[in-house]
């Protein structure tokens, strides 16, 4: 699919070399080593005079050298000239500056003469990063295995488009379905070691969201920890969705500290609306929320097609009642039941979609169903 922004791009869109495909599909492959959140996941490669593949990096996660910048560094540190070199990208190398400095500029520095990319970036902070290579005499072209790379992070670009924040849900069930008893209980369905993949995923997220259920029944911190329990370095968001008052000794406005004074990361969502909620977590700047909110709030992100990626955990454990891990989708039918598939990108190491942690099952899902990318409701170029 070949978008305004596309059509637009800087450079040309072809021909490539045989070489610059090879290069590319070692850049898609790096890619998948990535995780997805608030960041896409994107691999580089750079390809000698020769044809020959000389260094291929990948993006690992929010605040991680970008994929253009790790294999930059593979070159500095094995020595290898750069000129006559190709950089080949899965996405359009940034204009922007975050935690990181902007690809771009990076490329241009270290004095790459040509620079090859899938798909345009187009998003309004780190857009334009093509456009400013080929206004520096480098020369950009684009398209090359674009669907393959716009397939690869299709759920990025829908949130992108959206405005919204990039969205996790997060489900810890037994082997029925439950997750929780008929008593309430719920601590703990899953094992240490599921728990302990729960929290690394914490740490990597910007909010964590529950709902007032949940809020009620056990009574959480929203805190990232080890497994020995001490309060991991990086402490995302603490949101509650709820139309109810958060009472003012719930654990979640505490955070790692209970005796200190506020630490300004909890955030109250005063609604049952999740766009109202996401919109006022992209407003402080969240740019990936991890749900974790129990049946209800589960099946409102679901029933509006905002789970991105979906983490399931089962354990080895009946229950035959109890609360169901996903409230009605108002779904009669098998026919229009919500399917999903095994997505391999996840975890850093790449860990498989499917597997053991433990005593229970991992499965990471993506919604099977390719998103709809509706057009921009005015014109904006900024926009994928």
């Amino acid at each position: 699919m070949t978008t305004a922004d596309d059509a637009a791009a800087p450079g040309s869109r072809g021909p490539f070399t045989a070489a610059e495909e090879t290069a590319m599909r070692a850049a898609l492959d790096a890619a998948r080593l990535g995780v997805r959140g608030a960041n896409p996941v994107v691999g580089a490669a750079l390809l000698g005079a020769d044809g020959t593949l000389l260094h291929v990096g990948h993006h690992r996660g929010a605040g991680t050298e970008h994929a253009e910048v790790d294999a930059l560094r593979q070159a500095h540190e094995a020595g290898t000239p750069l000129h006559g070199t190709t950089m080949v990208v899965t996405l359009e190398p940034c204009r922007h500056t975050g935690r990181t400095g902007p690809c771009a500029e990076a490329i241009l520095a270290a004095g790459i003469p040509r620079v090859v990319y899938a798909v345009a970036d187009g998003t309004e902070t780190a857009g334009g990063g093509g456009a400013f290579l080929a206004e520096h005499g480098v020369s950009v072209a684009h398209g090359l295995l674009e669907r393959e790379a716009r397939e690869l992070n299709d759920r990025w670009f829908l949130a992108q488009r959206r405005r919204r924040p990039f969205v996790s849900l997060k489900i810890a069930q037994s082997l029925d379905g439950r997750v929780a008893a008929a008593d309430g209980t719920s601590q703990w369905i899953t094992g240490a070691p599921a728990r302990a993949e729960g929290h690394a995923l914490r740490t990597r997220v910007d909010a964590i969201l529950m709902g007032g259920g949940t809020l009620r029944l056990d009574d959480p911190a929203l805190t990232a920890r080890a497994e020995d329990g001490t309060p991991l370095a990086r402490q995302p968001f603490r949101a509650v969705m709820s139309t109810r008052p958060v009472p003012d000794d719930a654990r979640v406005r505490r955070g790692v500290a209970p005796d200190a004074p506020d630490d300004g990361l909890f955030v109250h969502l005063p609604t049952h609306d999740p766009h109202e909620a996401l919109a006022e977590l992209r407003s402080r700047g969240v740019g990936h929320v991890l749900v974790e909110g129990g049946p209800t709030v589960s099946a409102a992100f679901l029933a509006e097609d905002l789970v991105d990626e979906l983490w399931l955990y089962q354990a080895p454990v009946l229950l035959g009642e109890g609360a169901a891990a996903v409230a009605p989708l108002g779904i009669g039918t098998l026919a229009d039941a919500r399917r999903w598939r095994s997505d391999p990108v996840g975890l850093p190491g790449g860990v498989p979609a499917v597997g053991s942690v433990g005593e229970d099952c991992r499965w990471h899902l993506a919604p099977a169903a390719p998103p709809v990318i509706e057009p921009p409701a005015v014109p904006d170029h900024h926009l994928i």
